[in-house]
């Protein structure tokens, strides 16, 4: 089993700033990868970065520039910085870890950005 605790969202102007973590407990050294995703009112849940084991990243589009995920291994935390942000970045932001053949979810952290 693997527990995953988001914080560190908020209420933010449109072009500030805000680090997410993510904090994992459990079978920690089961966790190959771990992912933010993001839910905005209405929509579907979306993928926003991944970063693995080893450290290799990968983004989505709309997150390749303003965001960046990082992970401390000694802390089991994995972090996403998120700079230069839009109204629509607004969303209830998750972490994903993958412990094959389990997949595991936080229960999210609010991200509002305000125009």
């Amino acid at each position: 089993q693997v527990q995953l605790v988001e914080t560190g969202g908020g209420l933010v102007q449109a072009g500030g700033s805000l680090r997410l973590s993510c904090a994992a407990s459990g079978s920690t050294f089961r966790i190959n990868a771990m992912e933010w995703y993001r839910q905005a009112p209405g929509k579907q849940r979306e993928y926003v970065a991944l970063i693995t084991s080893d450290g290799s990243t990968n983004y989505a589009e709309s997150a390749k520039v303003r965001f960046t995920i990082s992970r401390d291994n000694a802390k089991n935390t994995v972090y996403l910085e998120m700079h230069s942000l839009k109204p629509e970045d607004t969303g209830v932001y998750y972490c994903n870890a993958h412990a094959l053949p389990f997949e595991y979810w936080g229960q999210g952290t609010q991200v509002t950005v305000s125009s």
